[in-house]
């Protein structure tokens, strides 16, 4: 009993620490040098279809200070300025502040997954999530010594795939490269009228896995929706007894 109550202290005393160092949304606005104008060039001369999703009302300044990135970055001036980017009518949602379509903030969304406590310096975060199941993670030290780049926790492997670009680079990467390229194979006849239906916290799941060797013909797959939420913790658990079996 002593031990338990010694770490619940330990736990809210490094709680209050992580907070106490958090910057206050003053400090991270920028507004003589905001990042905005050059994501909204980007988002105007897109290839690909793209949908600013409206803020709710305060998301934006709680998104910003929970998450602790300044406006004058392409992150912090698309947390500040939007619930999220929406690319091919929700194949691809790029997490922003937060909205009633996209009910998931950056930050509240990587709480409980990436940190415990806000003002933690996470070593992962979840930046973005697609129609199939599959996320992409700025890496923080978690997945390798390139901090700052960002990984595909593809679907069709359950491994982390490394993309060998930046954040800003992975925005451009879903406003002009070739989608269909890039997901080759998973992409059915049907999926832009299905996609479109599909909610943003939602993604489909398939049976059989995309993982296994029958998952690749998805045209022959059964399709099921998921919360994102249950998905992230069944692919987690997935990971988990995949290596367990194969060590």
């Amino acid at each position: 009993m002593k031990r338990i109550i010694v770490l619940l202290l330990i736990l809210i005393i490094q709680s209050v620490m992580a907070q106490q160092n958090m910057k206050p949304v003053s400090e991270l606005l920028n507004l003589t040098d905001s990042g905005w104008p050059i994501v909204e060039d980007w988002i105007n001369t897109a290839k690909n279809k793209v949908e600013i999703l409206n803020l709710d009302s305060n998301s934006d300044k709680d998104a910003l200070y929970h998450t602790q990135v300044t406006t004058r970055s392409p992150m912090g001036a698309i947390v500040y300025n939007s619930g999220g980017l929406i690319i091919d009518d929700g194949w691809i949602r790029i997490l922003g502040a937060g909205n009633s379509k996209l009910n998931r903030s950056i930050s509240n969304w990587n709480k409980g997954k990436s940190f415990l406590e806000y003002g933690e310096q996470p070593s992962f975060l979840l930046i973005a999530d697609d129609a199939i199941g599959g996320f992409f993670i700025l890496n923080g030290g978690a997945l390798g010594n390139d901090l700052g780049y960002i990984y595909y926790l593809a679907p069709d492997s359950l491994e982390y795939e490394p993309l060998e670009i930046t954040y800003s680079e992975f925005i451009l990467f879903c406003l002009n490269n070739d989608l269909d390229t890039f997901y080759q194979g998973f992409r059915w006849k049907n999926w832009k009228n299905e996609v479109k239906n599909l909610g943003y916290d939602n993604i489909f799941s398939f049976f059989p896995y995309l993982w296994t060797q029958e998952g690749k013909a998805i045209e022959k797959s059964t399709k099921t929706i998921l919360l994102i939420e249950e998905h992230y913790l069944l692919t987690l658990d997935l990971i988990k007894q995949l290596n367990k079996t194969n060590k």
